[in-house]
């Protein structure tokens, strides 16, 4: 079957799960639920229902491929798919805050209407919604130790996840972070959702511990990958299809690997990304500046190289064919994507 019949066919099932999730609430609950419906896509920002989708739905894709690849019923993981989502965007709530950003999806975000102390809430919201659904396994007949063992494996992934956002934070305040450090700091913002969206699937499935471990390395390379290309969209890519501004990481003086990499490599961008601003004007200097010392062509090469590692370790999960073909071809979509 083509990654678009099955990814079309999750993806229905995915949008109901969410709007029951995230349904009506009663009045004193509603103006709540219908900030997470506008962020989710689904209302505008006067709570009127709008054509916009949810987002590309990669880490609950993965998390379904995963179960039908090792044999499961995929509709038995819907639970932990919509989880899994849920906790995405609880963690895209929190780090628009943090990081700034006034858009996302060609969109304001949520805390640049309603302000900082309600995007909050919504995101501690979805993030408590995430963990009901979970524990909705158990009611598709997933044996309860499984379901404890996705519970307490989703939680660890929770915690690598924000640490990842801490250091990510704290890196903005340090002149001397590594490609090293960059790296392990990923490992936790990005690689980590999407192994456990991968070894979730399996796990549901009753997936042998090998198995499990093989599905997870290729989401965790998967994840890497997928954030190296971030970074070069974040870059490099065209605002109008990424629906962020471009040059934002360089204004904001992010260390993505691109600019760790230029900052080893160039006197003069260490000059320009050691002012308390940078211009409009120098935004576009300092890309020319990575272009020149190789930092694009670097990271990419990178990506690439974690790219062919996840392919390594699902060749080696021994997954149905369908499956397995599907999830190939979903990785290397997500190393072409342009947003």
């Amino acid at each position: 079957m083509a990654l678009e019949a099955l990814t079309g066919r999750y993806r229905e099932v995915l949008e109901e799960e969410m709007r029951t999730v995230v349904q009506e609430r009663p009045r004193d609950e509603r103006d709540l639920f219908q900030m997470l419906r506008y962020h989710l896509g689904w209302v505008d920002a006067g709570f009127q229902p709008c054509a916009v989708r949810s987002g590309k739905l990669v880490r609950p894709t993965l998390c379904l491929l995963s179960c039908e690849g090792c044999g499961g019923d995929w509709t038995d993981a819907v639970p932990a798919a919509t989880a899994i989502e849920l906790l995405h965007n609880f963690s895209l709530i929190h780090d628009d805050i943090e990081d700034r950003d006034e858009m996302r999806r060609g969109r304001p975000t949520l805390w640049s209407i309603w302000g900082e102390a309600q995007a909050i809430n919504a995101g501690d919201t979805l993030f408590a919604l995430a963990q009901l659904t979970l524990l909705q396994l158990e009611e598709r007949g997933v044996a309860p130790a499984a379901v404890l063992d996705a519970v307490r494996l989703f939680n660890e992934t929770s915690v690598a996840l924000t640490l990842g956002q801490h250091l990510d934070m704290a890196f903005e305040q340090d002149d001397h972070v590594s490609a090293e450090q960059y790296l392990a700091m990923i490992e936790g913002k990005t690689a980590a959702l999407m192994a456990y969206s991968s070894e979730s699937g399996a796990l549901v499935a009753g997936a042998p511990v090998a198995q499990r471990t093989k599905v997870g390395s290729f989401g965790f390379h998967l994840g890497v990958a997928f954030q190296l290309l971030d970074d070069v969209l974040g870059i490099w890519g065209d605002e109008a299809v990424t629906g962020k501004p471009v040059g934002a990481d360089i204004a904001r003086q992010k260390k993505t690997l691109p600019i760790i990499y230029g900052l080893e490599h160039s006197g003069e961008l260490r000059r320009l990304m050691s002012r308390e601003r940078i211009s409009h004007d120098e935004v576009g200097r300092v890309r020319c500046l990575l272009e020149e010392v190789g930092s694009r062509e670097y990271t990419e090469g990178l990506a690439r190289v974690h790219h062919e590692a996840a392919l390594d370790a699902l060749g080696q999960a021994d997954l149905r064919r369908t499956a397995a073909d599907a999830l190939r071809e979903l990785s290397g979509r997500l190393l072409r994507r342009r947003r």
